[in-house]
Parts: C-alpha cells; structure tokens; sequence
C-alpha cells in the first residue's frame, strides 16, 4: 500500500455493488522548490496575524466562517454546523452515469487522484469494475465531498488501478466567445495548412513524460545551490535562452518558415541534444587545422580602423 496517507476513505458504489475504496493524490506538491518570506535585517520568517480593524490581533476561538449575503453582512456559522451537513457524497462514491473516454472536454479536468481498494476483500469486485470500464472504454461519473466540497468526478482505469479526476462545474467554466469573438472564421490557406500538417505528422511521437523538464525550476535550484556555496553572497542567474526579435520573425514568409521548419524538425527526443554537442566539439578543430585566408584579410582592416 502506499506509504502516503489517504486524502478520503469510502465506498465507491455501482448499482447494488460497493467497494471500500481510499484515494490518494496523485501529484507530488514537494517537487518543486518553495519559498517563505524572510525579513531581511533579521533572517527570521514573517508570520501572519489575524486582525480585526479597530481591535487588533484576535484569537482563533473567536472566528467563525461567515457568509457574506450583503455588503457588510454576514450569516455566521460554526465548524460544527458545517459538518452538520448531511450528504451521501460524503462516505460514498456512486458512479450514477458513464460517458466515452473523449468525450469529456479537457478544460473540465481539475486534479488527479489514485484510487485504491482498501483491503483484499474488495479488490475482487474492485478489478471488475476496473476491467469493465477498460473493455467498454468508458469513463464512470459520480459526485464526491472532499474538503468542504462537492466535486463532480470522473473514474478511469490506469495501469491496474483507477484514476479519478475532479472536473469543474459547468458554471466554473468561463465562456469562451468573449474571448475568441474577433478571431475571424475564415479557414487556413490550404498549401500553408498542407505543409503545417506534415510538419505536426514529423513531430509526432509516442508521448513521453520524462522527455520534458522543467527548466525554470532545474535554473531555480541551481541559483539556490549556488546561493549555498557563496554563503549567501548574491550571485547573478544566467539566461542562455536565444530571444526572439518580435519584429523580424514578423516579416519572414510563413511558407518559407513552415517549410525551413520541416526540414530540420524532429520529434523530442534526447538523442538530438548529444548529437548537437557531439557536432559543437568537432567544429572547432576543423576550422584550426585549416584557416582561411579570407578572415584573416577582413580583420586586417577592422585593427587599422580601431587604431
């Protein structure tokens, strides 16, 4: 079982069928480095105080959660009477509908989480379900109560567990036609389209997490290595990323650029890095076995005119 703790414990239900289940995040939250404020004379971490205008710091028996109904106004209510509130989603996870595995648009996906059988008694009926949704390459639907919230879920099999993703709420999703209302309508010119999709078809390739880092974080915790060793000195974080220059890329032809691209373009795999830096190491003795003499008459001038 993992080593985690679960984040929720209940029964995932099918019709008459339950299942003790336990979920589990599926993201790690320490992967990346964080930061706490530092006050800087002292070195000592800032805290925060909860304060009430015209009283001060106040104590955390005095605070309720409130309900603001109108500007100023508030309905007051205590832990106790929030977890008061009844709701079946709480202890069990019913799968009330199942949709394609596509047909969930992406932009309703929230976050991830592994779902488990609890003990060995239910994982019989726990890789039913798994497999049944597998062959039928569907995805089950349900609603579950989690930290102060009802969220709406989707279940899928992965591997030999269950993947479940909270979606967001249809009224939690902004419109996009604001947003997209003055992008014309008018379809693509079909040789830029035909060359941009060879281009994709080129680039394609069986998709592989661990070909991707993330850079700004691997840079970030270089400079705070780097920190260490000059003792805290300040120490300036190098950008070897080439800029683009907005107002050149603008003028080159989208064919000739789209074309360009084909040629050289590859799918992202690792490989090309050791090549590139196999080819860097080699220029350079090439070019100091033989030097030409062209270089050596234009930087003639270039010495005159500087003296």
């Amino acid at each position: 079982m993992a080593a985690s703790r679960p984040v929720w414990k209940g029964q995932l239900r099918l019709s008459l069928v339950s299942i003790a289940v336990e979920l589990y995040s599926a993201t790690k939250t320490n992967a990346k480095p964080s930061f706490h404020q530092i006050h800087e004379p002292t070195g000592q971490r800032i805290h925060y105080e909860k304060v009430v205008e015209g009283v001060g710091p106040v104590s955390t028996d005095e605070i309720m959660k409130g309900f603001e109904y109108e500007k100023g106004d508030y309905v007051l209510l205590t832990d106790e009477e929030i977890d008061a509130v009844k709701l079946e989603t709480r202890k069990t996870l019913e799968l009330t509908q199942f949709v394609g595995a596509c047909e969930i648009d992406p932009i309703y996906f929230d976050k991830p989480y592994f779902v488990v059988p609890a003990d060995d008694l239910a994982e019989d009926a726990f890789r039913v379900i798994r497999d049944a949704l597998r062959q039928s390459g569907k995805v089950g639907l349900g609603q579950l109560a989690l930290r102060g919230k009802e969220y709406l879920v989707a279940i899928k099999p992965t591997g030999t567990g269950l993947l479940m993703e909270t979606l967001h709420y249809e009224e939690e999703i902004r419109k996009a036609d604001p947003f997209f209302a003055e992008i014309s309508a008018k379809k693509a010119d079909p040789d830029l389209l035909e060359v941009a999709t060879a281009l994709i078809d080129k680039k394609t390739a069986k998709f592989d997490a661990g070909v991707f880092k993330d850079h700004y974080q691997a840079a970030l915790r270089d400079l705070i290595a780097q920190k260490l060793k000059s003792k805290g000195k300040k120490v300036s974080a190098k950008d070897d990323t080439p800029q683009d220059n907005p107002a050149s890329s603008n003028v080159v032809d989208l064919m000739a650029a789209l074309k360009s691209s084909l040629e050289g373009s590859a799918p992202p795999t690792k490989a090309p890095a050791k090549a590139a830096a196999k080819t860097a190491t080699k220029a350079p003795a090439k070019s100091a076995e033989k030097p030409s003499r062209a270089p050596a008459e234009k930087t003639a001038p270039a010495r005159k005119k500087a003296s």
